[in-house]
């Protein structure tokens, strides 16, 4: 019977990467999670400001786009739609249906053509702050 040794030759993990480059990604990745959170913090102001003015245009409180869930249902009585679509928002690709209904409505009650709504599914960013500044008026629509 034969033995056999293996014999190894293990590095520490200190002997992978200097202290000082590890330090550095470290750095440079908390700078980049820092600037993303940044970016993602100023898109959210944006559009709870956009939200904000966009029920007030329509009469509603504009406290109400800052309260999740509530923020829907206020939407879905600026378009004319019934407030039980809420629960429908919780079943999966119907949600989309509804967010896409509310939208095209969103547009007709302030005056706006398809295109607007192609412009708020694709550069919300651009068409958001548009809707909720420009001097169009809120014209209450009945489905």
């Amino acid at each position: 019977m034969n033995d056999y040794t293996i014999t190894t030759n293990y590095q520490s993990v200190e002997g992978y990467i200097d202290p000082g480059v590890a330090m550095g990604i470290g750095f440079g990745m908390g700078m980049f999670g820092g600037f993303f959170f940044l970016i993602c913090s100023l898109v959210l102001i944006l559009i709870l400001v956009s939200l904000w003015k966009i029920f007030i245009k329509a009469k509603k409180p504009g406290w109400a786009a800052l309260v999740p869930i509530y923020n829907i249902v206020v939407m879905l009585e600026i378009v004319g739609m019934p407030t039980w679509y809420i629960f429908l928002m919780f079943i999966p690709l119907v949600n989309l249906v509804i967010g896409l209904m509310i939208l095209v409505n969103l547009t007709k009650a302030f005056g706006k053509s398809t295109g607007f709504v192609l412009g708020m599914i694709f550069l919300p960013l651009i068409f958001y702050p548009i809707l909720a500044f420009d001097k169009s008026e809120y014209i209450k629509i009945k489905n």
